[in-house]
Formats: C-alpha cells, structure tokens, sequence
C-alpha cells in the first residue's frame, strides 16, 4: 500500500490550482452522498438460526472497509474523515426510503461531477483517477488534508506533499510537452 504522503502528493499533482480545490469542496462531497444513497438501496439480508433475519446495506458495509484503508494511511485524517461520514451515511440512508431515492442519487451524482469537470477545466489538467482509480478514495482524503492544512494542523504533512506533487506536475507536463 502506497503511503497518505505518496497518494497525497498524486492526487494533489493535478489539484494545485484554488479555483479547482474549491470546486472539489462542493463536488467531492456530493458524488460521495449520491454514492452512500446507491449503496444504501442494495440490502443484505443475514440469516441466522432461530433469529429475526438481520439487514444490513452495501453502504455500512463498504463504510466501514474504507474507514479502516484511511486509518491504515494516516489516522488523525481518517478521524475527521469519520466526522465526515457518519452523517453522510445517516442522511443518505434517510433519503433511501423515499420512492424516487435512485433518481435523486443519479441527479446529485451527475451534478458533482460536472462541477469536478469544471475545476478540471481551471486547473488544465485530467482528474487523477484517470490514471489510477485508486485516486476515486483519495479524493475525500485530500480534502480532509486540505481543511486540516486550513485549521493549521499537519504542517509536516503538507510540507512533505507540496514539493512532491510539484515534481508530480512538472513530470507530467513535461511528458505532455514530449509527446
């Protein structure tokens, strides 16, 4: 597994431009939420003897699996990604129990990403995932690095990004340029 510092550095190689960073605060969020409402349509029902069968969704599920890759990367971050999570997980299982929750979740999804596309267009270059779609569960990460870089917390961390993802950038222009 590639270190929070190594992704960081990735994902933020194609995010240094602020009109593009601040766009991914709107579009990151609600591409999640649309994704946390799809999941939470898709039950899976638990049998076990002599008891109530117990259900569940592919949203709790795949919750929990991607809270513990971002404790694994770097923990202070996954701690305020959890903040973040649990009412996107609450509010999105809410909406799943209206009668038009699919519609709403392609809408709200199809709305981030437009507004990703057009902080792209700003920062004229493609979106990480292109490249490595790992990049697809760094992107809240980055922004979670990005509020705590805000509030003054993790100063090394953005000290040990910043230069890298710079190079990042130069190889791949400079690859660009070649081609």
């Amino acid at each position: 597994m590639k270190s929070a510092e190594e992704q960081l550095s990735t994902y933020k190689s194609v995010h240094l431009n602020p009109k593009n960073i601040r766009t991914h605060f709107v579009g990151i969020p609600l591409i999640i939420w649309s994704l946390f409402l799809l999941l939470n349509l898709i039950p899976i029902n638990f049998a076990v003897a002599n008891d109530p069968v117990i259900t569940f969704n592919i949203a709790t599920i795949f919750t929990l699996g991607v809270l513990i890759y971002y404790f694994l990367l770097h923990a202070r971050l996954a701690v305020g990604l959890t903040l973040f999570i649990i009412p996107v997980l609450y509010t999105s299982s809410l909406v799943a129990q209206m009668p038009n929750a699919i519609w709403i979740a392609v809408a709200v999804f199809l709305i981030g990403w437009v507004i990703q596309f057009i902080g792209h267009h700003y920062e004229k270059a493609k979106p990480a995932f292109v490249d490595d779609l790992n990049q697809l569960l760094i992107g809240p990460f980055f922004l979670m690095a990005e509020v705590y870089f805000m509030l003054g917390l993790e100063k090394q961390l953005l000290a040990d990004i910043t230069p890298l993802a710079r190079e990042k950038r130069r190889a791949l222009e400079a690859a660009k340029k070649s081609a």
